[in-house]
């Protein structure tokens, strides 16, 4: 165990008050559309309504787990609450869930896997392997309904391919993932504040930017991207992992 080292559990904190940003944009999303659902289609409402409380205890708990030793919440910045709302003001559900389930949630799925394998504590470790677990649903359902709005209609890719410009477009003057999210994650990886470990903390970040990429490539593949396309596509995602 790490908790006794300030500048890991700094690194912690931080991580923590970055994910609750990012949660509390993956609620507010469903949540906009949930509202706009007849009730014949509940089942439609009650997976979205499944998500809404997913994301509200994922914020509980990186909350409580960025707060356990007394720390205030870390920084936000300007550009991460920009990318954020891109999000939002998307008012297109199957668009929405594109940008945010298939993209963005799909990032973070390989986010919570590398704060898994490289947490400092028991807790950050089994709070990043719940949060996955509920993630891994959402973009599931992302990945469903897309496969099956692309049954009925093979040209909602050009509308995909057309939201990811947009945003990308849209974000062009920000600078992405904030530098002390990334030191952060390094620092996590390292495990101790020397010059070999934080390069090989490096690394181990480099690697799941690698990945993340990697992943979004498969599922742009799978929606009937080609391998061109979808390596377009993902080198255009959001610097800002969601």
């Amino acid at each position: 165990m790490l908790f006794g080292i300030p500048k890991i559990e700094n690194a912690v904190v931080q991580v923590m008050t970055y994910l609750i940003e990012n949660e509390t944009a993956a609620l507010l999303v469903p949540a906009r559309f949930l509202a706009q659902i007849h009730p014949h289609f509940r089942e439609v409402m009650q997976l979205l309504a499944i998500q809404v409380a997913d994301e509200a205890r994922h914020i509980e708990v990186f909350t409580r787990r960025a707060t356990l030793r007394g720390h205030e919440l870390g920084l936000s910045t300007v550009g991460g609450q920009t990318s954020l709302k891109t999000l939002f003001d998307e008012p297109d559900f199957t668009l929405s869930s594109f940008l945010l389930s298939v993209l963005g949630e799909g990032t973070f799925l390989n986010l919570l896997w590398f704060l898994e394998a490289h947490a400092p504590d028991p807790i950050t470790q089994r709070v990043s392997q719940l949060a996955a677990q509920d993630e891994a649903r959402h973009v599931a359902f992302g990945m469903g309904h897309l496969q099956y709005q692309i049954s009925l209609d093979p040209t909602i890719r050009q509308r995909l391919a057309a939201a990811v410009h947009r945003r990308f477009d849209a974000l062009s003057q920000t600078t992405g993932l904030n530098e002390e999210v990334f030191d952060s994650l390094v620092l996590l990886a390292a495990k101790e504040w020397t010059p070999e470990a934080i390069s090989q903390g490096f690394g181990k970040v480099q690697q799941l930017k690698d990945e993340m990429n990697q992943s979004r490539r498969a599922r742009l593949q799978k929606l009937g991207f080609t391998a061109e396309e979808a390596e377009n596509l993902s080198s255009l995602h959001t610097r800002n992992f969601m």
